[in-house]
């Protein structure tokens, strides 16, 4: 076996013999010309590497520690999100607000059952009362709900009972719906 070429899979020992194989290795590079455009590419990654840390160690950045905005910024933005119809965002930033306010399962509550996601609709909207079970909204809300899916009408009806009990500012609002309640409850 001379020092140019080995048979596939041979191994040499030795310190030796791996020098023998990287010199035979670099010789066959040399002769095609490969040698120059391995050591051109390991020098455009290399630079690219050392560029890509200078420039990573370099610029400053910038950390938010703490959110900039109240939770009834979060609320207004989500509301401003709803309205253009981009309600992922509005979600987002109503998840944000419920940390700190209640009213934000509500608006939740709300987006799911624009979307058609009654289930999720209704979690929210209980969800609200739990958390504030003096949110008229929310007992009016779910009560809509029950309506749209012609389900628990009787408990809907004591829901926006007690919507006018909490809120008697916004009886007429709340009676809409109690008068479609019991308008639907004569035809089942």
């Amino acid at each position: 076996m001379n020092s140019k070429s080995f048979a596939p899979g041979s191994v040499i020992p030795g310190k030796a013999g791996t020098h023998k194989v990287l010199n035979s290795i670099a010789s066959c590079l040399r002769r095609d010309g490969l040698l120059k455009r391995c050591l051109r590419n390991i020098s455009y990654l290399s630079s690219i590497l050392f560029i890509s840390l200078l420039i990573s160690c370099s610029l400053p950045r910038i950390i938010v520690l703490d959110d900039p905005l109240t939770p009834e910024e979060h609320l207004n933005l989500g509301v401003a999100y709803e309205k253009n119809g981009e309600f992922d965002n509005s979600l987002k930033e109503y998840e944000i607000a419920s940390k700190k306010l209640a009213v934000a399962y509500l608006y939740m509550g709300n987006i799911y059952f624009q979307k058609k996601e009654f289930e999720s609709a209704e979690s929210y909207y209980k969800k609200a009362i739990r958390k504030d079970p003096k949110n008229a909204d929310a007992y009016n809300n779910l009560a809509w709900l029950y309506y749209v899916r012609k389900e628990n009408l009787a408990e809907a009806v004591n829901l926006v009972l007690k919507a006018i009990d909490l809120n008697p500012s916004k009886t007429n609002i709340y009676k809409d719906t109690l008068d479609k309640l019991k308008e639907l409850e004569k035809f089942e």
